[in-house]
């Protein structure tokens, strides 16, 4: 008998998301939003970059150097100036990034052994891609020195460096974007369906007919969280999927630990929507307070910058954030193989949230019926 109930309300909550168009419109609409927003536009690396270019010298080093800059495939145009004037004000105008100006001495300096002076300015306000910027020009410049006859001489005596990308031998941004999309997407369903759930039956008038029901508090907690369940799963295999055959990010670990932490995943997920479905008693209040959670969730997850760069104080806080510990997870099934006890170590505190998360919203629904 519990079993037929708990069926029949799962079927319902389906039911209720699916005939609904502007829940339909929330389990299609972003989903292909952030796939095709965060994998090709929301990008951390800087390229078509426009640069100022003050030449000032005639000979062989100068001119070699304009054409590296030229050649590089970061740098959509480069605009020759005449004066510093005329850079200034492309710089303050924000119609370049970076500046460049190369003295009159430069290709007589080298030739002669001594330092070759070369100046780069910067766009501040983009302090991000300026930095990235000022490391592509000093690799450039770093190659054209060590074609010198002062880095000639020189190379035989120095340590050369070769670096090695382990996981993502060519950097490729999609390899490290799109596994991250599958966790923050199950997180953004999984919270918004799970929290309008508890508030649209009370906005319907049909809480109290459910509170009523022969099904029981935990079949009630139960049944509200399957369906969330069942349908970030969905949009995790679309995505696995995608990630392999669209992007071509390489699945080196096991899609059963994937799966199986991911279970954890999306039951602490749906006891956060609960607890803030709980709290809430109109739909409008239960995306607000998704949202409000959402954002620093995102924020605080390591999606774009490390926890470890975080000020101390602020690191404590992401104990408590699901999509922390499961974009470890999937990043390391994905592109490392990471093993079963490291998978195991990330889900526990996933089972702790979704425990104190369901206790919480089961102890709300209780005190609702007193």
């Amino acid at each position: 008998m519990w079993w037929s109930r708990l069926k029949a309300l799962i079927i319902k909550e389906l039911l209720a998301v699916l005939r609904d168009p502007k829940s339909r419109l929330i389990l299609i609409g972003p989903p292909i939003v952030q796939l095709l927003v965060f994998s090709y536009a929301a990008t951390l690396e800087v390229r078509n970059v426009d640069i100022a270019l003050l030449n000032r010298d005639s000979g062989h080093w100068g001119q070699e150097l304009v054409q590296r800059i030229e050649g590089a495939p970061t740098f959509r145009s480069i605009s020759p100036v005449q004066n510093l004037t005329e850079m200034r004000d492309a710089v303050d105008r924000q119609r370049v990034t970076a500046a460049v100006v190369v003295g009159p001495d430069f290709s007589r300096n080298i030739e002669a052994g001594r330092p070759a002076n070369l100046q780069i300015i910067l766009d501040g306000r983009r302090s991000n891609a300026s930095q990235i910027v000022a490391g592509y020009l000093n690799q450039i410049v770093a190659s054209l020195a060590a074609e010198t006859p002062a880095g000639t001489r020189a190379a035989a005596k120095s340590v050369v460096v070769v670096a090695r990308n382990w996981f993502n031998p060519n950097l490729i941004f999609q390899w490290f974007m799109v596994p991250n999309l599958i966790a923050s997407i199950a997180l953004l369903i999984g919270l918004i369906v799970t929290a309008l759930s508890i508030a649209r039956e009370r906005e319907l008038g049909t809480f109290d007919q459910l509170m009523v029901s022969p099904l029981r508090t935990h079949e009630i907690l139960i049944g509200k969280f399957i369906p969330p369940m069942m349908i970030g799963l969905f949009h995790m295999t679309i995505y696995i999927l995608a990630a392999i055959f669209i992007f071509g990010v390489p699945l080196r670990g096991s899609l059963l630990l994937l799966y199986g932490s991911s279970l954890f995943y999306l039951a602490a997920v749906a006891g956060l929507g609960l607890f803030i479905s709980a709290l809430s008693a109109t739909q409008q209040q239960a995306i607000l307070g998704a949202f409000l959670f959402l954002v620093p969730a995102m924020l605080l997850s390591g999606f774009a910058t490390p926890i470890e760069n975080m000020p101390s104080w602020l690191q404590p806080l992401t104990v408590v954030d699901p999509l922390r510990y499961f974009l470890v997870i999937v990043k390391g099934v994905f592109l490392k193989d990471v093993p079963p006890a490291e998978v195991l170590n990330q889900t526990w505190p996933l089972l702790v949230i979704a425990a104190v998360t369901l206790g919480t919203a089961s102890w709300l629904f209780r005190r609702r019926l007193e």
